[in-house]
């Protein structure tokens, strides 16, 4: 595991909690929703700085640090891509005005990484304590993968318990005021849908991360590299979602390319667990040779063929059926 000057996580995490306080004050202080140009432009800065942030770890902790979060952002960003597909379901089913869909993406991310972090802490005390559970972590990830292969796309997206949990016991109006969190209705306070939209993305993260956490840890065993992966995952997927709009319905192969990753790292975690620990039934309690480490460079080439690979055969095959669908539409008229 890198070893991190301490200035500078100190540092780095003012300057990302500076980044999250400044993004927050401008999307409040002016709602609206944002075009095309200007969510790709945010999205091309929040890149940038994940680069700026990789680069400034190659000075400071060294190339193998540097690798291994640009190899943990690429996951974590890819993984992320399921995230977005909830947040299209959650805003069309609780009918989320546009004008403050921002801000409301901006508070769930907000949870969705204090949540995060937690997860993040105790995941980290796991591994130092009992490091036999990579092959748990390796277990699940490679589940996972099939589970996202079986996933039926047009299976219904229910709420979950603690959303209908809090439907049957608290008071909620039927229709936002805004912002807020209460409201007066008919001289009795509500709570508005606010409420429920911000835990739905706040707990339904906290369900992904238990994917996408065990799968960075695969790849870095450094708490500080796996929550900063995360936070700048996280950050632009406010203006992702903006930008992709409707786009991601119709990359059918996306899934394909997740399971991918997923698969590869509980495969990589499993391996690093054999290499690690012990097994007293095999070669009388010795170290395995057999079971190498995999590179942290092997892992960045097949997230990135993984993505790439899938993102352009979806873009292939769009391409291929968009006549077909342009010919029935003007059938039907």
């Amino acid at each position: 595991m890198p070893e991190l000057p301490l200035v500078f996580e100190v540092g780095s995490l003012v300057a990302i909690v500076a980044v999250l306080l400044a993004d927050l004050l401008i999307v409040a202080r002016r709602p609206h929703v944002p075009s095309l140009r200007e969510s790709g432009a945010w999205v091309g800065v929040y890149v940038g700085l994940a680069l700026v942030f990789a680069a400034l770890m190659l000075v400071f902790a060294g190339g193998d640090a540097a690798g291994q979060f640009v190899a943990g952002w690429l996951t974590e960003y890819s993984l992320s891509i399921d995230n977005l597909f909830v947040f299209f379901i959650l805003m069309a089913r609780f009918s989320v005005p546009k004008q403050i869909q921002q801000e409301v993406l901006m508070l769930g991310i907000v949870i969705a990484l204090v949540l995060r972090g937690v997860f993040i802490l105790v995941g980290a005390q796991l591994i130092e304590d009992f490091s036999w559970i990579f092959y748990l972590f390796g277990a699940w990830l490679v589940w996972t993968a099939v589970q996202q292969l079986r996933e039926d796309d047009d299976a219904d997206q229910e709420d979950g318990f603690v959303v209908r949990l809090l439907r049957r016991r608290v008071r909620f109006t039927d229709e936002f005021d805004g912002m807020k969190l209460r409201t007066t209705h008919d001289g009795v306070r509500h709570f508005t849908p606010l409420l429920v939209v911000l835990i739905a993305i706040g707990t339904t993260d906290l369900l992904f991360a238990l994917d996408s956490i065990p799968a960075i840890f695969g790849i870095t065993e450094s708490a500080f590299i796996v929550f900063t992966a995360n936070v700048f995952a996280l950050m632009g997927l406010r203006q992702l979602y903006f930008l992709l709009g409707g786009l991601l319905e119709r990359l059918v192969y996306l899934k394909y390319g997740i399971a991918l990753i997923l698969a590869f790292i509980g495969v990589k975690l499993v391996l690093h667990a054999l290499h690690e620990n012990e097994l007293p039934f095999l070669n009388g309690g010795e170290h395995i040779a057999w079971a190498p480490e995999i590179p942290t460079w092997v892992s960045l080439v097949v997230i990135l063929v993984a993505m790439v690979g899938a993102t352009v055969a979806s873009l292939v095959r769009l391409r291929r059926d968009e006549p077909v669908r342009t010919g029935a539409a003007r059938g039907s008229e």
